[in-house]
């Protein structure tokens, strides 16, 4: 982007964070803005990478995925082409929802969506059949305090 972003563009990005689905002419009301201003201010964080895509959150539950597992994972391989086959396996499994390399003692931790306890063991056999890790462990969440995908503005 060319600029900084405003105080009207940190509106902007609440309101649709909140509610991708509100229409320009709704939010340009909300931030007291032209539709057209508003309009462009939307497509130029667009076209920045600020606004990355509009998506809708689907219930986990509803669609039989309610076990959420942190699956934390240590190896001894870090070289270039180790990363690369572990981003192509993670890539090939979508129950992975999040995955994220780590410092510290860990090395890798994935966030993953399961039906269940007998689900999460075919998805451990399926990750493990495709990358070597050292050591691999799970903790699985009893109950999600805070889960939102919205950003501090």
């Amino acid at each position: 982007m060319n600029h900084q972003l405003d105080t009207i563009d940190h509106r902007i990005l609440d309101i649709l964070q909140n509610d991708a689905t509100e229409s320009v002419d709704a939010i340009s009301e909300k931030v007291a803005l032209s539709r057209n201003a508003c309009w462009r201010r939307i497509k130029a964080m667009e076209a920045s990478g600020v606004i990355r895509a509009r998506v809708a959150l689907l219930d986990p539950i509803k669609l039989g995925c309610p076990l959420t597992v942190l699956v934390l994972i240590r190896t001894d391989h870090h070289s270039d082409a180790w990363r690369k086959d572990f981003a192509v396996a993670v890539a090939a499994l979508p129950e992975i929802t999040t995955a994220q390399r780590m410092t510290g003692d860990l090395d890798y931790v994935l966030s993953v969506r399961l039906a269940d306890v007998a689900a999460y063991d075919t998805f451990y056999k399926r990750l493990t059949s495709r990358i070597s890790v050292s050591d691999i462990s799970a903790s699985f969440v009893m109950e999600d305090i805070k889960d939102t995908t919205a950003l501090p503005l």
